[in-house]
This record gives structure tokens, sequence and C-alpha cells, in this order.
């Protein structure tokens, strides 16, 4: 039986694995059939390269694995991160998304914020990750006509503007291009830095600590319930840096694991030999079927 697998990467200067490194690992990521590579902004070595631009780079030569760049919430206007983000998921066809950090504002978002008193984390990013959604949703691919007998390009009646106002964000949209094959970008948060609450309103995609995953199942249900969502609308990844296709097996058996997100430890040849090491799984069309998730249907807001 073959197990999905997100592997994490942080790649820069010193301490970090090269950009070189990557472009091998990523070569054997995709033979593995490894569902998606997620990039840090930054490690307890230091700083990374931009991961959105490190995406962008290796999807242009492996196009058979998904992209996951880590954005944070700080310095990053939900409008100008959903550009491009989808920007990057319609150029790979449908095999992107983005780990959503909690934290602080950003200077553009700030100057307009509705409740300059609000402040907490958590609310922020359910906010972010509503609005992210809203606008990946708000140009239908159903939108584009290319009629060139009538001369109608692009149906305006199913493009609307999200007009989200809400304690953090004030953002009109809509966006200005179409949502991609998958739907909309796959949305990936951690319970290292969120709660199953905070998560269930958007998530795609959780991840969790291996070391914390007892129970972890039954209380992302119960919190997806409350949300009016389904358990299996969720790809639920334990994080762990090691360990063979026999243990990942059984680790997510017995806590109900959708699969693993998998952080290699080591320089670049032992990435590989972690990586050769797994049964390898055909190529999904998109990143969310790479998941076992259903495509998102994008529907005007």
């Amino acid at each position: 039986m073959s197990i999905t697998v997100q592997l994490a990467l942080a790649v820069g200067g010193d301490g970090l694995l090269s950009l070189d490194d990557a472009v091998r690992i990523a070569a054997v990521a995709e033979e593995a059939g490894v569902a998606a590579i997620r990039l840090a902004d930054n490690s307890g070595h230091g700083p990374a390269l931009d991961p959105s631009v490190v995406a962008s780079y290796l999807a242009g030569r492996y196009s058979g694995v998904g992209w996951v760049p880590t954005l944070p919430t700080t310095g990053n206007a939900p409008y100008n991160a959903a550009r491009r983000i989808l920007s990057l998921d319609r150029a790979t066809g449908g095999r992107a998304g983005v780990a959503l950090l909690p934290g602080r504002g950003d200077e553009v978002s700030e100057q307009a914020a509705p409740d300059p008193g609000a402040t907490d984390p958590a609310r922020r990013w359910t906010e972010y990750a509503r609005v992210l959604t809203g606008l990946w949703e708000s140009f239908p691919r159903t939108a584009l006509i290319g009629d060139q007998d009538s001369g109608v390009v692009v149906d305006d009646t199913a493009i609307a503007p999200i007009r989200h106002e809400g304690a953090f964000y004030r953002v009109a949209g809509p966006l200005d291009g179409p949502s991609s094959a998958q739907g909309r970008p796959v949305l990936v948060a951690d319970l290292d830095t969120l709660d199953v609450t905070a998560v269930a309103a958007g998530a795609d995609v959780v991840v969790v600590d291996l070391a914390r995953a007892a129970g972890v199942d039954a209380a992302l249900s119960q919190a997806l319930r409350r949300a009016g969502r389904r358990r299996d609308e969720v790809a639920l990844l334990g994080r762990v840096r090691t360990g063979s296709p026999e243990q990942l097996r059984g680790w997510a058996a017995h806590h109900l694991l959708d699969g693993f997100e998998l952080i290699p430890e080591g320089r670049a040849e032992d990435v590989i030999a972690v990586l050769r090491a797994l049964t390898p799984r055909p190529p999904a069309p998109t990143l969310r079927a790479a998941f076992g998730l259903a495509e998102a249907l994008a529907v005007a807001a």
C-alpha cells in the first residue's frame, strides 16, 4: 500500500539545502509519487529563500509533484497572497497550495483595518483563510467563454466581489484571473500553532506532530461537523522526521491519519535515500487528488 507524503524542505544559505540540492531532491520526490513539497520560509538554521520563488523555480522543472510554499499572515496582504498563490496554481495545472501560518498583519491591511484592537493570531488566521477561499472562488473558470463569433470572452455575471469586512481585513475583490483546474489551491494548517476549531472552518490539509496525534482524528471530526463539513473533506497528516514504510503504515492505522508530512534530516543524499525507500505512487492530476480530496467547485461569492 502506498502512503501519501508531503515532503517539507528549507532551501537557502548556510545550514540549509542549496537550490541545487533541492533540484535533485525534487526529481526523486516526483519519481516516488510524493504528493507535495512544502517549502519553509525559515528554519532553526536561519532564513530560507522565499518559498514561493523556490516553488515557482522547481515547478518549472517537475510537473508531477505539488508545491506548497509557506506563508505567514505577517507582512502579507491577503489579496496579494491570494493572487500570487493562484498564479502558481494555474501555472502548475492545479498542483499548488499554501501552508498558512498565524501571525501579525501587514502595512497595507492595517491602514484600513476595521477593528484596530483585534490582535488574536488564531482569529486573524481564520479570517485570512476565509478571504483567500473567497478570492480563489470569485472568478470561476466557467466564466471564461471565449466565443469568437459573439465576441464574448468572459461572462462577467459569474464574477463577483467578495465584499469581505471582518475584524482584521477589508477586501473587496474579485481576483483578476480565473480559478484553476482543481477549483482553488489547497490550504494547509498546522496544529502546533492553531487548534482544531480554528482550522476546521477552512483548512484542506491539517498537519499534527506524530507525538500529539492521539485523539486528533476524533477532535477534528467533531470540529468539522460543527463547521458544517465532513471529515473526508480534510486530509490529516502526521509530521515525522523518520520512519520506514512499515512504521508509517502502522502509525497511520493507529491514529487514523491520511498520510504524513516528512521532515527528513541530514544531507541531500540522506533525504533522497528516505524518498527512494517509499513505495512509488502514480501521479495524480491535481494536488487535491494527490491528497485524496475532491475538486473544489469555484462558485462566485
